[in-house]
């Protein structure tokens, strides 16, 4: 599965070795414009409304794990070198958050509103300041060892062990994401961004039904709470 964007110049390159080691890896990318605030008592409101939604569907926390497309996410880490016992997948992670009776976390009003998409939908949403990134000069591989990523919160950069899958901007030859993990501090979205990349980072075994559901979520999130016109 490669899930053409749908934006005109923008698409994400997958490296054909990528593709072959992981069949049905494929990312959907849209760029929308954004006002951005700290926090929004209509945004608290909706994410109460949805954070019952969800605690009424799922169960525990313990069945969170063997939901399908957490599994696939899960998997995909192992594979990818990274621990999901320990880092969890976006997804998961506010999921265990929600079942376990506390609250989204209020960071601002656009990583808050895909937060909520990305609960709803279990899929793991990246998130870049497009002024940022070179989105046309985006190319998906696999890291080189001890290839440095400063992620966002980072104190000091990652040396890779070389079997994470990142995302290179070629155009200044920086890592902006291992994928589907973290996102880089240089190129994060911040309340003075005016446009926003997204990425619904797909993994194999989840169709791109599955990540044209979690954009429109999304776009309809960002919508409501991040326009520039409100």
């Amino acid at each position: 599965m490669k899930v053409q964007a749908r934006n005109p110049g923008i698409q994400l390159e997958i490296d054909r070795t990528l593709l072959d080691k992981y069949p049905g890896l494929g990312v959907l990318e849209f760029v929308a414009p954004v006002s951005i605030g700290n926090n929004s008592s209509e945004l608290e409101t909706f994410k109460k409304t949805k954070q019952d939604e969800i605690r009424g569907k799922i169960v525990s926390p313990d069945s969170i794990r063997d939901l399908p497309i957490i599994r696939a996410y899960r998997d995909f880490y192992w594979k990818v070198g990274i621990d999901p016992t320990k880092t969890r997948p976006a997804g998961e992670a506010l999921l265990r958050k929600i079942i376990g009776g506390r609250d989204l976390p209020t960071i601002n009003t656009l990583v808050d509103s895909y937060n909520i998409a990305s609960a709803e939908t279990m899929i793991s949403i990246a998130a870049f300041d497009h002024a940022k990134v070179n989105s046309a000069a985006l190319v998906m591989r696999v890291a080189t060892k001890d290839e440095l990523f400063a992620g966002i919160g980072m104190n000091h950069p990652l040396a890779l062990e070389g079997v994470e899958v990142v995302i290179e901007d070629r155009s200044s030859k920086s890592l902006v994401a291992v994928y589907p993990y973290r996102d880089a501090e240089a190129s994060k979205v911040t309340l003075e961004t005016t446009k926003v990349l997204f990425m619904m980072c797909g993994v194999p075994g989840i169709t791109s039904h599955i990540l044209r559901e979690a954009e429109a979520r999304t776009r309809e999130h960002v919508a409501a709470f991040c326009s520039p016109s409100k």
